[in-house]
């Protein structure tokens, strides 16, 4: 890569940073995802719906066959037991279809990850503008307008041009064109349903984090490295966030800013009771962070969930 591409890069990578203020009033640095990454994620779950509905339809279709054969080639003549069994696959595969185009957003999105295994693999992940939790009615609010945006028109045009219909189909382009070059026009690279829902996609930091991630031994025991000092928390000072939080601040570890490690640090503290003092605040989050961890993965192995700070 040349210079000139280099600097192109970095430009385009600063023109994506914004700021996410998050309910507890921290400020946390965040990067909107690329609009190729996101046509690259997008390209890779419709491929992964595609191949699970051609699958299922071959699998279903198979019995189906089965049925017919069994029933001597007049299985829509069949009464009792195999007439029963024929409508249970029709049923069966109508409800698959349903729950592939829709349930399958739905499913992965509203995950702790709010990423569908398209978003995973490129390294983007769904998020509230506002810097709380995903609910679902964001979820399914911005996955209803896809519909909208992207499979109704797109269905029109294929009738239309199966059909003969010329203007319908040039009518049904100009509609799914008006939506998919929607994210062009505005700043945060948002398509109608991110701008209905609240939503944005941000890119996740994809390099490691430090050793208190991997919960070394010395933030599993809570001791800083650089002062000496054990911090170690109790049941009801860790049972105050959850999933959500935990995220959060396995981003500001990630990211290793400065500034936001301090406003969380302060956060968290002011929300604990402490009293936030100033010099050792990576410890402390270190700490903290290794801890809920441990608290919030031996709740899930005894089947309790905590979502986050509200649950």
């Amino acid at each position: 890569m040349s210079r000139a591409e280099r600097l192109a890069a970095r430009a385009a990578r600063r023109n994506r940073r914004r700021t996410l203020v998050t309910p507890e009033g921290s400020a946390l640095p965040i990067e909107l995802a690329s609009r190729g990454t996101r046509l690259g994620a997008l390209a890779i779950d419709l491929t992964i719906i595609v191949l699970v509905m051609a699958f299922s339809t071959l699998a279903i279709g198979f019995g189906a066959a089965g049925l017919n054969e069994v029933s001597g080639g007049k299985i829509d003549k069949a009464t009792g037991g195999l007439r029963t069994a024929f409508e249970f696959l029709v049923i069966v595969w109508i409800a698959l279809m349903f729950l592939l185009r829709h349930g399958y957003f739905l499913y992965f999105e509203l995950g702790p990850r709010g990423a569908t295994p398209g978003k995973r693999m490129t390294g983007i992940r769904i998020a509230a503008r506002n810097g709380g939790r995903l609910s679902p009615e964001m979820v399914l609010a911005r996955n209803l307008l896809r519909d909208i945006e992207l499979f109704l028109p797109l269905m029109l045009f294929v009738g239309a041009r199966a059909g003969g219909s010329g203007l319908t189909g040039w009518l049904a382009l100009l509609w799914f064109l008006l939506f998919a070059l929607f994210p062009f026009f505005n700043r945060d690279r948002l398509r109608a349903g991110d701008l209905i829902a609240g939503t944005w996609v941000l890119e996740a930091a994809r390099h490691k984090l430090a050793e208190a991630m991997s919960l070394g031994e010395s933030a599993a025991r809570g001791t800083s490295a650089a002062t000496g000092a054990t911090y170690r928390f109790g049941e009801a000072e860790l049972a105050i966030y959850g999933e959500y939080e935990l995220q959060t601040l396995e981003r500001v570890l990630r990211e290793n800013r400065p500034e936001a490690i301090a406003a969380v640090h302060e956060a968290i503290c002011r929300k604990i009771g402490w009293d936030p003092g100033a010099g050792d605040e990576r410890a402390f989050l270190d700490a903290y962070y290794t801890q809920l961890r441990a608290r919030l993965e031996a709740g899930m192995r005894m089947g309790r969930r905590k979502a986050d700070k509200h649950d």
